[in-house]
């Protein structure tokens, strides 16, 4: 146990001073890092922390905010120190790497779902979690996101096209949506080769024409006919795109300034398509269409060729090695009486992960009133079919840190840029040069 009485004797044995915080000699300190890092939202953990620790003395909850992009190295550099922190708020991809290295506590992360009840999850969280080697759980599912095509209805119906959820249907809207009704593309593509939007689409794409990364022998499958088909794809979508490179920003904007008639977001979008999204350098976008989001709607399934997807971000609480016990009711206090309160800092883009907190969610905002039903239904439920290549079973702790080298170096994204932008190469060319780099990071992974 984490006791301030050892540090200090220890201290005086070894001749430093140290100034230590006034806490109970015999308090037990459980050190909780958050991707959460606005400053609203770090209040908002230690508000929830201060209730749990007035419940339990003796239980000192720090909450400590992190930047999701240093997570890697801030890890590394505490394993290298010994000072794991006791929590880690993160993404599911970091889950499977993390695993690997034996720094999550899987006993700890199962008997906290088991506490709580492995019925109140979703599905399909719960796969994503679950160690493909042990069978356990390797990390706690928190919230998360669904990913969509949102887009114009009044402009889908007075075309008489149908929804953007096939292949066929999202090409045909991309011909017809350029010049009705003040637009000026389809949509805007994510082609920015040193931003992970054009992935997060791609995934999407290459799931539902089965196109993955490792085959079912665990080789590299880059090269085949179905990845080249939804490079194929994607990439001609940008001749009804906003002229690139682009990202989310640029998608977002063109969207609310009435500019382009569909866009790949999250349900993050939900507030924005009320109010106008935050522009880079200060101030709101003015919406140019009245009741944007009452004539928005949401398409989450794609259906390719070969199959069809959801894509969404799960995001975990992750027990490590060396936690203290006690974390494990730190983390169940967040995710029963103190869920709601964070759920509601962003609860478009924290979806619930349990069946009993989806009601509490749903009335969580005033901006829910904006969307039908059948959209919050649909975004509540997309846990329960959303893939991405990272989530796939049978792959492995290297495929999948595999998996997350391809994301952490823009291999994708680069890709793209060079087929859709740059016209350097073609979906056949990208294809093989992808077979090759991630054919490297399998080769480095496995030699380690």
């Amino acid at each position: 146990m984490k006791k301030f009485l050892t540090i200090l004797v220890l201290s005086i044995f070894l001749g430093v001073i140290v100034i230590l915080p006034t806490v109970a000699q015999d308090s037990v300190i459980v050190e909780f890092w958050t991707t959460d890092n606005e400053e609203s939202r770090v209040d908002a953990y230690e508000a929830v922390a201060a209730s749990f620790m007035a419940e339990n003395p003796g239980i000192e909850v720090r909450i400590v905010p992190i930047d999701e992009g240093t997570i890697s190295q801030r890890v590394a550099t505490a394993v290298g120190a010994n000072r794991l922190p006791d929590i880690i708020r993160m993404g599911i991809e970091r889950v499977a790497a993390f695993s690997a290295d034996g720094l999550l506590d899987q006993d700890a992360a199962t008997a906290v779902i088991q506490s709580i009840g492995e019925d109140d999850f979703r599905d399909g969280p719960l796969a994503m979690v679950t160690d493909p080697t042990s069978g356990m759980y390797a990390a706690v599912p928190y919230d998360g996101w669904i990913q969509a095509i949102w887009y114009r209805t009044d402009i889908y119906e007075s075309l008489g096209l149908e929804a953007p959820t096939t292949w066929d249907a999202i090409l045909a809207a991309c011909e017809a949506l350029p010049g009705n009704m003040d637009l000026l593309y389809g949509l805007t593509l994510g082609t920015d080769p040193g931003q992970n939007y054009g992935q997060q689409i791609f995934e999407q794409v290459a799931i539902s024409n089965d196109a993955w990364p490792f085959d079912a022998d665990g080789n590299v499958s880059f090269d085949t006919p179905e990845m080249i088909a939804a490079l194929d794809f994607y990439t001609s979508l940008q001749s009804c795109s906003q002229p690139g490179p682009q990202y989310w920003r640029g998608a977002r904007e063109a969207y609310e300034y009435g500019t382009a008639g569909m866009l790949f977001y999250s349900t993050y979008i939900m507030d924005d398509l009320v109010d106008g999204s935050g522009l880079e350098d200060g101030g709101s976008v003015e919406l140019v269409t009245e009741d944007l989001a009452a004539v928005t709607s949401f398409a989450s399934t794609m259906e390719g060729p070969n199959g069809a997807a959801t894509y969404g971000q799960l995001v975990t609480l992750g027990i490590t090695r060396d936690a203290d016990p006690e974390a494990q009711a730190v983390v169940e206090y967040f995710l029963t009486a103190g869920y709601q309160d964070i759920l509601a800092l962003a609860p478009f883009g924290k979806v619930p992960v349990l069946e009993s907190a989806v009601e509490g969610w749903s009335t969580s905002s005033d901006y829910f009133a904006n969307y039908s039903d059948e959209t919050l239904a649909q975004i509540a439920g997309g846990f329960d079919s959303m893939q991405r290549w990272l989530f796939r079973p049978d792959y492995g702790a290297t495929q999948r840190a595999v998996i997350g080298d391809i994301e952490g170096r823009l291999l994708i994204p680069t890709v793209l840029s060079n087929i859709a932008i740059e016209g350097i190469m073609t979906p056949e060319t990208g294809a093989q040069f992808l077979q090759e780099e991630v054919e490297k990071l399998l080769a480095d992974r496995s030699a380690e």
